[in-house]
């Protein structure tokens, strides 16, 4: 038996809603050239539609299984097209049924390597969330990522951008979509919200935290962008900006104040933890 299959045998799942949006079905939709929303109302899933295959970021909670395969069903692809798996966090609201999709399609499951503890684990080593017991199951990377490296798959090249904090190894994606004759450069970000409860001192799981975070919010400002999208639609308030079944329009997420205002609202909350002696 694997370390995998160990673990999950030994430990019940257990994956809280925190947020009823997180289960609640929200129509795919195509957001800009070929990529498309596949989500909850706020637990975002991104299919990528290449020439070979396809992408697939984020899985949401485990309970979010039947609405992806049946979002992607709609919109008329094959879910059994999904070829690479990535997520934003290995938080269970985002890899909740990361270990069946990739059971159940063959896909192979790319991770940032300062994440792959706590996947390996089911969430068991997680330096918060493990205290509150959530957890998922633990599913075996096929490539671990260091910030910057591409991922490639057919005519779509992704880039990871490493922005610990929130997790060891949370991160965002940056990538070019063609239509037409306009380039679009896409960030679907992981927002860098705080976690704990506790003074950063008092991590000790975590002796970093404080100075990744101060990293990622550094970083994040600098990045340039026309399209942005967030591992939650909360954050980048998709139910606002969008009514389901309106038309087709990429102009909606192209609001880079919005984007500053999310990391100023968690930067904000970083300063007056990180003054708690």
């Amino acid at each position: 038996m694997t370390t995998c299959n160990m673990i999950a045998s030994a430990q019940t799942i257990h994956q809280p809603v925190g947020n009823p949006d997180w289960e609640a079905r929200y129509t795919p939709f195509r957001m800009v050239a070929n990529l498309y929303y596949v989500g909850t109302r706020d637990l975002a899933a991104y299919l990528i539609v290449t020439d070979k295959g396809n992408i697939l970021i984020n899985t949401g909670l485990a309970s979010s299984l039947s609405q992806i395969k049946s979002n992607i069903k709609e919109l008329g692809f094959d879910y059994k097209d999904i070829k690479i798996l990535l997520t934003n966090q290995v938080h269970y609201d985002h890899v909740g049924a990361m270990a069946s999709i990739k059971k159940e399609t063959g896909a192979k499951f790319f991770v940032n390597a300062a994440d792959a503890e706590v996947l390996t684990s089911g969430g068991q080593t997680d330096y918060e969330l493990a205290h509150l017991g959530m957890s998922f199951i633990p599913v075996q990377p096929d490539r671990l990522l260091k910030d910057k490296d591409n991922i490639r798959l057919g005519n779509i090249s992704i880039q990871m951008l490493h922005h610990p904090g929130h997790t060891k190894g949370s991160c965002s994606y940056l990538l070019n979509l063609k239509e037409n004759h306009k380039v679009y450069r896409v960030l679907i970000a992981n927002i860098p919200t705080i976690v704990t409860d506790s003074k950063f001192s008092e991590v000790k799981e975590y002796p970093d935290i404080q100075n990744d975070y101060a990293y990622t919010f550094r970083a994040m400002k600098k990045l340039s962008f026309d399209i942005w999208l967030a591992a939650h639609a909360g954050q980048f308030h998709l139910l606002q900006i969008r009514k389901e079944g309106v038309a087709y329009n990429p102009k909606l997420f192209m609001n880079k104040q919005a984007y500053l205002n999310q990391l100023n609202k968690s930067e904000s909350v970083f300063e007056q933890k990180k003054g708690l002696k």
